[in-house]
C-alpha cells in the first residue's frame, strides 16, 4: 500500500470531524463553562481571603460568599462531567464513521483482493488504529478551541486587574505552542512508525501461529522465533523512542509554564511590598495580586493540557496514515449497477466481460454467455485458466474491466448466494455456530437435517455433544473431508437459489468425495444452480452443461 500524503491524512480527520460538529462543540462548550466557573471560583477565593485578612470579616458574615463558592464548585464538576461524556461520544460516533469507512472497502474490495494482507493487520486496523482516533477527537480537537477561549478570558481579566502582570501573560503564552509544535512535528513521524511496525508484527505473529505445524514439519520454528524476536524487539525500540518524546515534551513545556508563573509570582511579590513602583504596581492590593497569581496557572493550564493531547494527534495521525493506505488501495474496478440494463431476470449473464490483472494480459476478454437459472454447470480446464476468475466475477469478489454481468437480474453480490471456496472458513466454537454464521435464526433440528444431507450423520452420532461438539479455527478437530462437507451444510442450511463452488473435491479422499458428490446432487435435484470449476470426471458427469475455460476465452465442451 502507498503511503499517503500528510495533507490527504489531515483532510479526511477533518472530514470525520466534519461529520461530529455538534459534539464537538458541544464539548468545547461544557469545556467554556469549566473554565469560566474556575475564574469564578479564583475570584470568590480570593476575595474571601481579601476580606478575612485585610478587612477583618468574620466567618458568619461571609457565609453567602463561602455558598456561592460551594455552588460555583458543583457548576465546574457539573461542566466536567458533560464534557467528558459528549467527548466520549463524538469519539464513538467517529470511530463508527471510521468503521463504516473500512468496512465499504473491504465489501468493495471482496475476499479475492484482502487476501493479500495478514489477517492481522485487518484486525490491527479494525481495532487498534481506529481505538488511536479517540485522543482525537476526544481530546485534542475541543482543547485547541479551549486553549483560545479559557486563557483569552483570563487574559482579559488579568489586564483589567494590572496590565503590566497581564503583558508578562501575553509573552510567555506563545512558547508553549512553539515547542509543541517543534516536539511535535518528531512526534508525528515516530507514531507513524509505531503503527506501521505493530502491524507487521501482528501480521506476521498470526501467520506463523497459523502455520506452526508446517513451520514444526519443515523444523523452521527456531527461524520463525528469530524473526518474531527481531521484529518484537524493533517494536519495543519504537515504542520506547515514542515515550522518550512525550516524556522529554512535557518535561520542556512544564518548565516554561513553571517559569513563566515564578515570573508573575516575583512581579505580585515584589509589587505588593512597594518594591515596584512602576505603572500599575502601586495599586495592587492582597485580592487583585492573589486573584493575578490563582489565574496564572489556570491560564497556562488549557495550554499544557493542549500540549498533553498533541501526541493524541500524532496518534491519529500514524494510525490515519495506515487506515488511508488502506482505504486508498484500489478495489478492482467500479461496482456493478444494482439492476444491469436488458439483460434477462432468468438466470446468470455476462455480456462483452473482460478481465485483467493489474494492466496484464487479459484472463477473460470479451466473454458472452448465459447460464439459465436451475441448471449445473461445470467449469474446466487448464489451472490459470480462469475458473476461479469466472467464479469471482459471477459473486461478485472483483469486477470486470469493461461489460456487463447480472445474477438473476441484478448485479453480482446484490443476490444471496452460496459460495463454498477450496479453502474454507470456520470459527472456534460448535458446528451449530459454524453453521448459523449464514442462517442464524436455523433450529437445531434443521441444523441436524443439513449435517445428514452432507453425509456427517455418521459423525455427529458419534459425538457426545452432537452439533454442540466443539471445533478449533480453520477446522481443528474435523478431517479435511468433514470440515468441506461442514461447510457445504451450510449451503443446505441457508436454502440459496445460486451456489458458486471452486474445486469442492479438491483434496479429499475417494469417501469424502462420494459424499460431497451426492450432497451436489442432492442441490441439482432441487432445482439449485450450481457453477463449480472441476477436472473430477464424477462431477462433470454431474453437470447439464460443460465449459472449458482456456486462455481467456470460454468455450462448451
Amino acid at each position: 500500500m502507498a503511503e499517503p500524503a500528510q495533507a490527504d491524512i489531515r483532510q479526511w480527520l477533518s472530514g470525520l470531524a466534519r461529520k461530529n460538529q455538534r459534539w464537538i462543540r458541544a464539548t468545547v462548550v461544557a469545556g467554556a463553562l469549566v473554565g469560566l466557573a474556575t475564574i469564578v471560583q479564583m475570584a470568590l477565593l480570593a476575595w474571601l481571603v481579601h476580606q478575612i485578612v485585610i478587612e477583618g470579616q468574620n466567618a458568619p458574615t461571609l457565609a453567602p460568599w463561602f455558598v456561592a463558592l460551594v455552588a460555583t464548585l458543583l457548576v465546574r464538576t457539573l461542566g466536567q462531567g458533560f464534557q467528558t461524556q459528549f467527548a466520549a461520544r463524538c469519539s464513538e460516533q467517529v470511530r463508527r464513521d471510521a468503521r463504516r469507512q473500512i468496512h465499504r472497502h473491504w465489501r468493495d474490495a471482496g475476499p479475492v483482493a484482502l487476501a493479500d494482507s495478514s489477517a492481522g493487520t485487518l484486525a490491527r486496523e479494525w481495532l487498534d488504529h481506529v481505538e488511536a482516533l479517540h485522543g482525537y477527537f476526544a481530546r485534542f480537537l475541543p482543547q485547541m478551541s479551549l486553549s483560545v477561549i479559557v486563557p483569552l478570558a483570563i487574559l482579559i481579566l488579568v489586564f483589567w486587574l494590572d496590565w503590566l502582570a497581564g503583558i508578562f501573560l501575553l509573552l510567555s503564552a506563545p512558547l508553549i505552542p512553539i515547542f509543541m509544535a517543534l516536539v511535535g512535528m518528531g512526534a508525528e513521524k515516530v507514531n507513524q512508525q509505531h503503527f506501521e511496525t505493530i502491524s507487521r508484527l501482528s501480521g506476521q505473529f498470526l501467520d506463523k501461529v497459523r502455520g506452526l505445524t508446517t513451520l514444526q514439519l519443515f523444523r523452521q520454528t527456531e527461524d520463525a522465533s528469530r524473526t518474531l524476536h527481531r521484529r518484537s524487539d524493533q517494536y519495543r525500540k519504537i515504542t520506547m523512542k515514542t515515550l522518550k518524546v512525550a516524556f522529554l515534551s512535557s518535561a520542556v513545556l512544564e518548565f516554561f509554564a513553571s517559569v513563566a508563573i515564578a515570573v508573575i509570582a516575583i512581579y505580585i511579590g515584589f509589587g505588593l511590598l512597594g518594591y515596584i513602583t512602576y505603572g500599575p504596581s502601586a495599586d495592587l492590593t492582597l485580592f487583585s495580586g492573589l486573584l493575578i497569581l490563582l489565574l496564572a496557572p489556570e491560564f497556562f493550564q488549557p495550554l499544557r493540557t493542549l500540549s498533553q493531547h498533541y501526541h493524541d494527534r500524532a496518534a491519529a495521525l500514524g494510525a490515519g496514515a495506515e487506515i488511508l493506505a488502506r482505504l486508498a488501495t484500489p478495489v478492482g474496478g467500479e461496482p456493478a449497477s444494482d439492476k444491469p440494463a436488458s439483460l434477462p431476470d432468468h438466470g446468470l449473464s455476462l455480456e462483452n466481460v473482460t478481465l485483467s490483472y493489474q494492466g496484464g494480459k487479459p484472463v477473460l476478454a470479451n466473454l458472452d454467455l448465459t447460464i439459465e437459472r436451475g441448471k449445473a454447470v461445470a467449469l474446466t480446464g487448464a489451472s490459470g485458466g480462469g475458473k476461479s476468475s469466472l467464479l469471482h466475477l459471477m459473486a461478485g469478489f472483483i469486477q470486470p474491466d469493461n461489460g456487463t454481468i447480472g445474477v438473476f437480474g441484478q448485479a453480482p453480490g446484490q443476490c444471496p448466494f452460496g459460495w463454498l471456496g477450496q479453502r474454507g472458513f470456520w470459527i472456534q466454537g460448535s458446528w451449530a455456530d459454524n453453521l448459523r454464521l449464514t442462517s442464524p435464526e436455523a433450529s437445531d433440528i434443521a441444523i441436524e437435517n443439513a449435517l445428514r444431507l452432507v453425509g456427517l450423520g455418521s459423525v455427529l452420532e458419534s459425538r457426545d455433544q452432537g452439533i454442540h461438539s466443539l471445533i478449533g479455527e480453520d477446522g481443528q478437530g474435523l478431517s479435511g473431508g468433514q470440515a468441506r462437507r461442514l461447510s457445504l451444510a451450510r449451503i443446505f442450511l441457508a436454502d440459496y437459489d445460486l451456489i458458486l463452488l471452486d474445486e469442492p473435491t479438491a483434496g479429499l479422499d475417494a469417501t469424502s468425495e462420494i459424499l460431497v458428490l451426492e450432497a451436489l446432487h442432492k442441490l441439482a435435484e432441487a432445482g439449485k444452480t450450481l457453477v463449480f470449476s472441476t477436472h473430477h470426471q464424477a462431477l462433470l458427469a454431474l453437470a447439464d452443461q460443460v465449459l472449458i475455460v482456456n486462455d481467456g476465452e470460454v468455450r462448451h465442451a
